[in-house]
């Protein structure tokens, strides 16, 4: 996926997003995801319906909404609404619609495989495997892409045994790491992979 890009196509709709490198987050349109998953002639109208009602229920996930300027079908930037991913899939998961319903059931089916692959962590491990196969990854990479990981850990358990803390140190190690290998910072490495 191209972090420059601004627009999602989704079953032939336009998602506008926007790209936040300090929070490393994508940021999407309430409005278009609306407009997508609920048919509706004034997704604007819907989207303040449901933020109200959200707002009673006590859902923070109104809160946690952003407003970006972002180009209308007009050419024009205007304030819009705008919920990172995990906002917006709680957005979604309570939206009234039954065009919403197959997203709400896929949502379902993703977090109980990951309940089961907490129970049984190899379903994770056959799960990434799977699903770099499915990208046209070849073996060779998928047990190189294996062998990194396992090195990384390594390496950050060393880290921990000599005394540094995850977060912000482990941060910084990792970043002159990727300075060093590929002359990037880490942030600029994961824009250009994006």
């Amino acid at each position: 996926m191209n972090r420059l890009k601004d627009v999602l196509i989704f079953n032939g709709n336009q998602v506008r997003r926007h790209w936040n490198p300090d929070k490393e987050l994508w940021y999407f349109s309430v409005v278009d995801v609306m407009a997508i998953l609920t048919n509706s002639n004034s997704p604007r109208k819907y989207w303040n319906k449901l933020a109200e009602r959200l707002r009673k229920e006590g859902s923070e996930s109104v809160t946690k909404c952003h407003q970006l300027k972002m180009q209308a079908s007009d050419g024009k930037y205007y304030q819009t609404d705008t919920a990172d991913t995990e906002t917006m899939l709680r957005i979604i998961q309570s939206i009234p619609s039954p065009n919403a319903e197959l997203f709400k059931l896929w949502l379902a089916r993703v977090g109980y495989e990951r309940l089961e692959e907490t129970a049984d962590p190899e379903l994770a491990i056959n799960r990434a495997l799977k699903t770099y196969l499915q990208k046209g990854y070849s073996k060779e990479w998928i047990n190189q892409r294996l062998k990194s990981i396992e090195i990384r850990k390594e390496l950050t358990d060393e880290w921990e045994n000599r005394g540094v803390k995850e977060g912000l140190e482990f941060a910084i190690l990792t970043n002159e790491i990727t300075q060093a290998w590929a002359g990037l910072t880490t942030k600029q490495y994961k824009s250009l992979k994006g």
